[in-house]
């Protein structure tokens, strides 16, 4: 088995937490052939995808976590599989390494996750495929269309719909004497579509990040609590995690959204849940495998390579 990854710089990855490497070690293990790919070292001769690549070894040393080969041109239909695992911005040179990896598709490579669909599933909109399973929410442009939004729901999130990590999210109460540079600030003075949601208070309990494979859930859920004074709950802005199994309701979404996923390619997911509501579906990098995997014994990059080479036998 010949598997490639394209990601952001391997040496920049947090070592005790990083799911790529999670399932870059399994893939080891299985003793798949692994090789890296940065994302501007795709290219297109003609129709056909190429890559320079680096032949890659994985080790579980938080020193020395990887080993890189000398450069080398490969066409991609010499790989099995492909990991899409780069982080947003989703940009439009994001967007266009996923048309390279659709020729890479179509000469019979599996890219996980489906590049189409990658382009299709934006992670704050395309939970708003599934009303019923989400708050309150607007997508505007217009600073008057969001005011009445925020003065309808009293009190509000509102979110680029390109951002990751909790950047630039604002939580905004109807007499917020900063709604109006807040909502020039995120739309760029009414040029750009931000997300509006009405706040849901249960986050104090947290944000829980739920991983579906191939539309099926982990039993477990890692809860993303705020820090104090702090209305977002992301790990990388100081919010601190907890396993929590998962709860009926969330049970439930997961069965709302998981065919979906499935039918669209998008074999690896991570679905953000808020008390009782879906509020955004991770697609392009999600991550939490490694601290699931810790606090439950799990092998969730098992289960992931397993589909993957269901998939290839098909």
């Amino acid at each position: 088995m010949k598997l490639a990854v394209v990601m952001d710089p391997i040496e920049s990855i947090n070592y005790k937490k990083d799911s790529t490497l999670a399932m870059l070690l399994e893939a080891q293990q299985r003793h798949y052939q692994l090789y890296y790919i940065l994302p501007n070292d795709l290219y297109l001769q003609g129709a056909e995808a190429r890559a320079r690549v680096q032949s890659l070894q994985v080790n579980p040393d938080p020193q020395h976590w990887f080993e890189l080969s000398a450069q080398q041109d490969i066409s991609l239909s010499e790989l099995d599989v492909i990991l899409m695992r780069k982080d947003p911005p989703f940009d439009m040179n994001y967007i266009y390494a996923t048309y390279l990896l659709e020729s890479a598709e179509q000469a019979g490579v599996l890219v996980v996750n489906k590049a189409q669909s990658l382009r299709d599933a934006n992670e704050k909109l395309f939970a708003l495929q599934f009303p019923q399973c989400t708050p309150e929410c607007m997508v505007s442009s217009s600073a008057d269309t969001l005011k009445d939004f925020i003065l309808t729901q009293k009190d509000t999130i509102l979110k680029p719909l390109d951002g990751m990590g909790g950047q630039s999210i604002f939580r905004v109460k109807q007499s917020d004497p900063n709604i109006n540079v807040i909502i020039e600030t995120l739309t760029e003075h009414g040029q750009r579509l931000i997300m509006a949601q009405r706040f849901i208070p249960e986050i104090i309990n947290g944000d829980k990040r739920i991983l579906l494979i191939d539309g099926e859930a982990v039993p477990y859920a890692l809860a993303r609590i705020p820090g104090k004074g702090e209305t977002r709950a992301n790990l990388a802005v100081g919010g601190t995690a907890q396993g929590v199994p998962l709860s009926e309701r969330d049970q439930w979404i997961c069965e709302q959204v998981g065919p979906r996923l499935k039918k669209m390619g998008l074999l690896f997911v991570g679905i953000d849940v808020i008390g009782d509501y879906l509020t955004e579906v991770n697609v392009t990098s999600p991550t939490c495998i490694r601290e699931l995997d810790t606090l439950y014994d799990l092998n969730i990059s098992a289960v992931l390579m397993d589909k993957i080479e269901q998939k290839l036998k098909v």
